[in-house]
């Protein structure tokens, strides 16, 4: 019992003793709390004083920065006024030496104007007498002279015409001469490369076809009896059978090749079928008749084909095929008018133009050839009937229409068709002429010169290709010589048609003889 009492006794004894303690231990950090915290009250108002102080000390030098800076511009200012007041000082002292040399300057003037007038007075005074003096020397050399003023003014008039006119001619001479060489150097450059970059052979027709027979006894057959064989034959083809002692071989004539392409055939396929009688020969002839209009247009668009061009109706084609049957002047038309298709193409790519349209323009140009011989009018009217009906290009009907230099052109290329078709008719061998044409177109070239005044004698050389013109040397100058080639030119180019080009040499002479006896 007495144990437990002590054992209470002590715990509330020790209670009392921890409460104590721990009073003792809150007292002692509330006292340190306390402590710290007026010290921290301290320094921090010993660095608000510090900070006070640094912003003063702060305040100060910027204030003292910004007075200097401000006494700088201050400074500045004034130096840049100084300047500037120098400146104008020197300005206005400058003006003043400028006045000073204006004046000095109007001084002059004024004294000059004064000298210059005085001078002009007397130089009109001098002039005065000079007239007078002019004036009486005229006098005195009408007097000597016997010629008045008009009359003299006449004379030197009538001698500077005639220096000018002849300065005149020979200048037109050289330019004349220059123009003509650079024209034809570029001119005959031009062609020859065409017509090297093209060249064709040549081969003419003729107006007789040979048919080759394999025995001598065909030639009876081909009569028949009573001639009923041949008059069939000559009757459905239109051409006329030739049959004579030449071995082997019946001659066909006739003018229009495509008949006798016909005939040939015709006769040909009979030789071969072996039966020959007037019933036979009139259906071989229809059958050869359907078969030549598919070679026709096989012919037409071989020849459009090998210049690249499109476009053409069925008709036209067949037209143009048909010109393989046709000649002029011994000359195949459709070969003829490729060639002309082929330099006008090459020459337009010379010159920058249309090259197809060129080509085109020179394949038709001659279109009305493949039935002039059918309907009235000349090939060139007929010609341009085709092209407008099947709505060819206004360039195209033109170059058909001025191909003979029978409407003017109107365009480049229908300059070029015409000079594609004067190079193909005037290649050597191209076309045959009759004798008959060839002496006419002689004489009237010489006649062409013979008509020209001053004119002794014209001879035409060459197979007419140059015109040889003496003129009488005691009545026409050197000078008036050009003036005749260029007239003998102009009217040959006006009266006459001629393939390729004419050489026109004019020549004055003058011989002296005597002799030692």
């Amino acid at each position: 019992m007495n144990s437990i009492l002590i054992s209470i006794l002590l715990g509330c004894f020790g209670l009392i003793i921890g409460y104590v303690i721990a009073v003792v231990v809150n007292n002692l950090k509330v006292n340190k709390a306390e402590k710290k915290a007026e010290d921290l009250i301290n320094k921090a108002n010993k660095e608000i004083e510090k900070s006070k102080r640094d912003a003063a000390i702060q305040l100060k030098e910027d204030q003292h920065k910004a007075k200097m800076e401000l006494d700088k511009e201050i400074r500045e200012k004034k130096a840049e006024a100084k300047a500037a007041e120098d400146r104008l000082m020197q300005r206005e002292s400058n003006i003043d030496k400028r006045d000073e040399l204006i004046q000095k300057r109007e001084s002059t003037l004024d004294e000059r104007e004064e000298k210059l007038n005085a001078r002009l007075a007397e130089i009109q005074d001098e002039k005065s007498k000079v007239e007078e003096i002019k004036n009486e020397q005229l006098d005195l050399l009408e007097k000597i002279s016997g010629f008045n003023r008009e009359k003299a003014r006449e004379q030197v008039m009538k001698q500077v015409r005639e220096a000018m006119n002849k300065e005149i001619a020979e200048y037109m001479h050289e330019r004349e001469d220059e123009a003509k060489l650079e024209a034809d150097k570029n001119a005959r450059e031009l062609i020859v490369s065409s017509m090297q970059r093209y060249a064709a052979d040549i081969a003419n027709d003729q107006t007789v076809t040979v048919v080759g027979l394999p025995n001598e006894e065909m030639k009876g057959r081909l009569i028949g009896r009573e001639g009923r064989n041949i008059r069939t034959i000559e009757a459905v083809t239109g051409v006329d059978l030739i049959i004579d002692d030449t071995p082997e071989a019946v001659v066909l004539s006739s003018f229009d090749p495509l008949r006798r392409e016909i005939a040939r055939v015709t006769l040909d396929t009979l030789i071969k079928d072996g039966r020959i009688h007037p019933t036979r020969i009139e259906e071989v002839y229809d059958k050869v008749c359907k078969d030549m209009k598919n070679e026709i247009i096989q012919y037409g668009q071989d020849a459009i084909f090998e210049l690249g061009l499109t476009k053409f109706d069925a008709e036209l084609i067949e037209l143009v095929g048909k010109l393989h049957f046709r000649t002029s002047y011994g000359q195949n038309v459709l070969d003829h008018s490729i060639e002309v298709g082929r330099l006008s193409g090459l020459i337009a790519g010379e010159l920058g133009e249309d090259v197809v349209l060129a080509k085109r323009a020179g394949l038709l140009h001659d279109i009305g050839k493949a039935i002039d011989h059918e309907i009235e009018g000349s090939h060139v009217d007929i010609g341009v009937e085709i092209a407008k009906k099947h709505h060819e290009n206004d360039t195209v009907i033109n170059a058909i229409a001025s191909h003979h230099g029978d409407i003017a052109v109107t365009s480049v290329i229908s300059t070029i068709v015409a000079i594609a078709d004067a190079l193909s008719a005037s290649r050597p061998g191209a076309r045959n002429d009759s004798l008959e044409n060839y002496i006419k177109r002689l004489e009237q070239l010489e006649e062409v010169g013979n008509n020209i005044e001053g004119v002794d004698k014209a001879y035409a050389l060459q197979a007419g290709r140059e015109l040889r013109v003496i003129v009488k040397p005691e009545e026409v100058d050197d000078m008036e010589v050009h003036k005749i080639a260029r007239e003998v030119k102009e009217k040959i180019e006006e009266n006459m048609k001629y393939p390729g080009t004419i050489k026109i040499t004019v020549v004055r002479e003058t011989r002296v003889q005597e002799e030692a006896k």
